[in-house]
């Protein structure tokens, strides 16, 4: 579970990536049903101005010490540099030590490379040091492309909007996404975009929001038992089908079928939270049509059964 976070900020921190996890862990939300997090800004100067990437400053209250003992360890963006504070290192690899889940976004990822934490680790960083990144940490399994990887204890997530990709996917594994979601729709922001999505497109979306497959995608999300090719998706998105195919990759960073099934996994995993209905009837609502393919659905993008996932997180 996830109780106390510790944020850990040094010179030329990025502040929209900061904010990212300011934003998801720092808030009060228990109004809205949101477990309270112990959140805790740290850096090896507690209380003195630290530069950022944007011309200003920030003030970590607290050292540290405050990664002792914290669920969450996260870095922020920050500039690349040849080498990191020991100090900071020190902490990062003990919280590792002793099974504290660590988050990067961005170029954070290159704090947990210094470390040594990432050889022969699945992680992200963005794309545009990717050369850089493998250059300085070749035995990091690192992906260029993807939105964030999730390895376990470590999770890194690519450049700025990325980290809040990451951040919900954290809160939804280990709170469930009931809680994410309420995060989600108090940061105005998309529940959920699978770690496999793609960091950038080649095809930019369309300026025109007349153009914009939005309706499409409501209209998928509003009927999951429906079967949906793409023949009749660019019919209804009155397109070619591949002027269509080529869009809704520019739109989402995937596949119309890859799409769907994360939406028909996301809606299942909302009614093994919130119902009691059985797996054959989950399966039928959300659109798979039998268990076995729920079943096989759920535990690639989800990672456990869904039975496994119910017993952790049925609030029914």
């Amino acid at each position: 579970m996830l109780r106390k976070i510790a944020v850990v900020l040094m010179e030329d921190v990025a502040v929209f990536e900061f904010g990212v996890l300011s934003e998801v862990f720092g808030i009060d939300r228990t109004d809205d049903g949101v477990p309270a997090f112990d959140f805790k800004v740290c850096s090896t100067r507690p209380g003195e101005p630290l530069r950022t990437s944007s011309h200003s400053a920030v003030v970590a209250p607290y050292g540290l010490e405050e990664t002792e003992d914290a669920d969450l360890v996260a870095l922020p963006a920050t500039t690349w540099r040849e080498a990191y504070d020991e100090r900071i290192l020190n902490a990062l690899r003990a919280a590792e030590a002793r099974g504290a889940i660590l988050l990067t976004v961005c170029s954070g990822a290159f704090v947990l490379g210094a470390a040594g934490l990432l050889d022969g680790r699945k992680c992200a960083t963005h794309w545009r040091y990717a050369s850089l990144f493998r250059e300085r940490y070749p035995r990091a399994q690192l992906d260029p492309d993807v939105l964030f990887v999730d390895d376990g204890n470590i999770i890194t997530s690519a450049g700025t909007a990325a980290g809040i990709d990451a951040c919900l996917h954290l809160v939804r594994r280990e709170l469930g996404s009931a809680v994410a979601t309420r995060i989600a729709r108090r940061m105005v922001v998309p529940p959920q975009r699978d770690g496999g999505q793609r960091q950038y497109v080649d095809v930019p979306v369309p300026e025109s929001s007349g153009e914009s497959l939005q309706p499409v995608l409501d209209w998928m999300v509003a009927n999951l038992t429906v079967e949906h090719t793409v023949p009749d998706l660019a019919r209804r998105a009155q397109m070619s089908e591949r002027t269509f195919a080529r869009r809704f990759v520019a739109e989402t960073g995937t596949t119309p079928l890859k799409w769907v099934t994360t939406q028909r996994v996301l809606h299942a995993r909302t009614l093994l939270e919130q119902t009691s209905l059985g797996i054959e009837q989950i399966a039928a609502e959300s659109g798979f049509g039998t268990a076995a393919l729920l079943r096989h659905h759920f535990r690639r993008v989800v990672g456990v059964p869904p039975q496994n996932y119910r017993r952790t997180f049925q609030t029914t």
